[in-house]
């Protein structure tokens, strides 16, 4: 079996659901270790990570990932075990496969091709391993950002292994990400009997302006990198559960997905003044997840550009659509941040899967970048 594929099949057959490793980053290391990489395990709370170096000077470019998955879904629903790696028709399916450890494989296969061509490369590869992006993400990418920088190692250049691609491999990079804001907004009315409204104050009632202000609301415009910033309201729970009574209050979870036209203090501010308009009584509770990143270009976006039309004929689409991605934590150091998997139609879902071929040409596209940034710089 090709060395690449192999690779993401052993680490299919570790059952790594979120935040569980289940032994995915020994093996990785093991790897590692056997071209030159020094290795450092870090693990925070329940969660291991580690951090990876080759080289002692000069600009270094970061391979960054996962080896956490979703949990399976009904496993009876899957054509076969979902921590059996499986080949039909060419089609490599099972859990994480497509996200992330197809590209996982693919960065490591990438970097001993490279090392094995060039043993004495200028400048310094890193690897950056987290088991903790599809969880809470408190224990992984962000801490060991934060342990980086205690031991003064900035990173030039990072690539994230998402699955970028839309219907082929390589035909989009994400270049940034927009970020996210959420909201708990409490709404406090006054009980009482439905057929007594005049002794309640119905709380939905007067929400129901304020939000549909909300919604209306344009925030921004965009800009050449962004799409407007969006307002979506997920859940709104108000009510006993009986017919005859006005409920006292009204809870409605939201969530702005927003570009760097705007901030997330200005989307605070706005919003609250918007309510206070409405004259309501609440409570605001917000929770950031991450903040917009971009690199609209450099040296990193021109590698990856150039790697990707060498090895597929076809020029990318620069993009920065789609949910958050731990890029969000490594970006704001200053490190130029791409993301660049496999295509990620299947994300999530049951029968996950990838193009088998894919892999050992993503690998091969991986080490057009490293060849690009660290022998031509």
């Amino acid at each position: 079996m090709e060395k690449t594929l192999a690779l993401a099949c052993e680490l299919i057959r570790h059952p790594s659901v979120t935040p569980d490793d289940a032994g995915c980053q020994q093996r990785m290391m093991d790897r590692l270790q056997a071209i030159g990489f020094r290795c450092t395990p870090l693990r925070f709370g329940a969660v291991d990570n580690f951090w990876a170096e080759r080289g002692t000077s000069g600009p270094i470019l970061v391979f960054a990932g996962h080896t956490d998955v979703v949990p399976t879904g009904p496993e009876e629903q899957w054509r076969s075990p979902p921590f059996e790696p499986t080949l039909v028709d060419g089609v490599l399916y099972g859990r994480g496969s497509a996200d992330m450890k197809g590209s996982l494989a693919a960065m490591v296969v990438a970097c001993e091709e490279f090392v094995a061509r060039h043993p004495d490369h200028p400048g310094r590869l890193g690897f950056l391993i987290t088991s903790d992006e599809e969880g809470v993400a408190v224990d992984g990418t962000v801490k060991v950002m934060a342990y980086l920088q205690q031991q003064h190692k900035p990173i030039d250049w990072c690539l994230v292994g998402e699955p970028s691609s839309s219907a082929r491999l390589g035909d989009v990079i994400k270049n940034g990400r927009r970020g996210s804001l959420g909201a708990v907004l409490t709404v406090r009315g006054v009980q009482g009997h439905i057929a007594y409204p005049q002794l309640a104050d119905n709380p939905i009632h007067r929400a129901m302006p304020a939000l549909q202000a909300l919604t209306a609301e344009p925030w921004d415009e965009g800009n050449a990198f962004f799409p407007p910033t969006s307002l979506q309201i997920s859940n709104i729970n108000g009510g006993t559960g009986a017919t005859n009574v006005i409920p006292g209050s009204l809870q409605v979870q939201f969530n702005f997905r927003f570009s760097t036209e705007v901030t997330d203090s200005i989307l605070r501010q706005r919003t609250e003044a918007i309510l206070d308009a409405h004259g309501l009584d609440y409570e605001l509770q917000w929770s950031l997840s991450g903040q917009p990143f971009l690199t609209a270009s450099g040296e990193l976006v021109a590698a990856a550009v150039s790697s990707i039309e060498a090895h597929t004929g076809q020029a990318p689409e620069l993009s920065t659509a789609g949910g958050t991605s731990d890029g969000r934590f490594i970006a704001p150091t200053g490190a130029q941040v791409v993301e660049l998997g496999p295509i990620n139609e299947s994300i999530h879902k049951v029968d996950e899967n990838v193009l088998a071929a894919d892999l050992p040409r993503l690998a091969v596209i991986y080490r057009g970048i490293i060849e690009r940034l660290l022998l031509q710089a």
